[in-house]
């Protein structure tokens, strides 16, 4: 619940009740900001997207203490005249809207630059005429291949935080050949920030950039078949949960040595919600978000999950619990990727004051303790369910489905249907 005491800005200055529209509220970092706002603010928020799944539980009961402080919108920004009278009535607006599936990058390469770069034009352009501040989450891909990676294997300068940190004010950005269409994604990033940027020196624009680096957490991305698509390919984290709920194993790609750091859903929020409430630090900066303390390889993150899933769920690990595959048989032609990804966190701490507080092995433990309490039963029925299925049609026995609820036999849901061998 919201606190009736006034609240305070990290510069002693009382804090004005702001109205946010949020663009991307129903997906995974907008649904645990939008949490932490109403619980803990007395802002409100008018939450557009076109789906509201994560935050249903926000939306669905008027006894909440924030009835009335959240409006769900169901728009999609690129056909829409609503836009621009949402920016009006608000305060702030916040931008999540994105493309951000490293397997779409590849496949889907002409959405992915339409949906970060094009489809966030009309958002930049009002907030802009309108003298709007925006908060703009961007990548950080952006940045690209470290420079460490050009140099010889054994070159010694590898290991020198000089040749791989990324800092936001003097970092390179360096991105693959053009051919290279997982760089889509960056590409079309990187050039929305350069427009909101020269916005703000042209035009007069406040803004602040948000570069995630690598956020995880309960309700991110989807798990396949059950809150996605069958075909389809979430990021790294759900990617292994997906297989660690089904007892598969996990695919490392090109042999999973690609450095990466994670940092908590929660620790990240705390982070915006500074940048919400602290606009004269936040203003005209661009932020690294993540925790350099949280660096692994690709392959220790799948050893990692597989220990922590196995305390979980209580279940022994795979004997061999992981596959090496090709990124070309597992993301198509086209792939490419960055070596190491480690945010250099001084800006954000010196305007900010805000570092991570949580470690790796208790974010991953929090995390697959939610995937398994909210996956691991609707993987199980509905693995009998497609076992069921094969054993009719290979003519091996006979089945009655049992509706559990009237209706017509449409999908033959698992949480709907039972079902009888005869």
């Amino acid at each position: 619940m919201a606190s009736s005491t006034v609240r305070i800005n990290l510069d002693g200055k009382p804090i004005n009740p702001l109205t946010i529209l949020m663009i991307g509220a129903g997906g995974f970092i907008g649904s645990h900001l939008c949490e932490k706002i109403l619980n803990e603010t007395p802002h409100k928020i008018l939450a557009l997207d076109v789906y509201n799944d994560k935050i249903k539980h926000l939306l669905e009961s008027d006894s909440l203490k924030w009835a009335g402080r959240i409006q769900f919108y169901r728009i999609n920004i690129k056909h829409d005249s609503r836009l621009e009278g949402l920016i009006k009535m608000s305060d702030l607006t916040i931008n999540l809207a994105a493309i951000c599936t490293p397997a779409d990058y590849n496949t889907r390469p002409l959405d992915t630059i339409y949906s970060n770069f094009i489809d966030a034009l009309p958002v930049v352009k009002y907030c802009s005429e309108n003298a709007k501040r925006l908060i703009h989450f961007s990548t950080c891909e952006v940045y690209g291949k470290t420079i460490g990676s050009f140099l010889p294997k054994d070159s010694p300068l590898r290991q020198d935080p000089a040749y791989y940190v990324l800092k936001e004010d003097t970092s390179p950005c360096i991105f693959g050949s053009i051919e290279k269409q997982r760089w889509s994604y960056a590409c079309a990033k990187q050039l929305i920030e350069r427009l909101i940027y020269a916005e703000g020196a042209e035009n007069g624009l406040e803004f602040t950039i948000v570069r995630p680096f690598n956020w995880i957490g309960p309700r991110m991305d989807f798990i396949p078949g059950v809150d996605g698509p069958s075909e389809g390919v979430p990021r790294v984290l759900a990617c292994f949960s997906n297989a660690l709920l089904r007892r598969e194993q996990l695919k490392l790609v090109d042999g999973g040595v690609s450095q990466r750091t994670f940092v908590y859903i929660k620790d990240a929020i705390e982070a915006v919600l500074l940048m919400i409430e602290n606009p004269d630090r936040a203003n005209g900066h661009i932020f690294n978000v993540g925790n350099p303390n949280n660096e692994v390889t690709v392959r220790q993150l799948a050893e990692m999950m597989t220990e922590v899933y196995s305390k979980v769920s209580g279940e022994p690990a795979l004997e061999q619990p992981t596959v090496d595959i090709s990124s070309k048989e597992f993301y198509g032609e086209g792939y490419d990727d960055s070596d190491k990804r480690i945010p250099d966190m001084t800006i954000i701490n010196k305007q900010l004051g805000w570092n991570p507080k949580t470690s790796l092995w208790d974010l991953l433990d929090s995390t697959l303790t939610y995937q398994h309490k909210t996956y691991a039963e609707a993987i199980k029925k509905r693995g009998l369910h497609v076992l069921a299925r094969y054993l009719v049609t290979a003519g091996k026995c006979c089945i009655n489905f049992v509706k559990r609820d009237a209706g017509a036999f449409t999908d033959l849901e698992p949480d709907n249907v039972g079902f009888k061998i005869c």
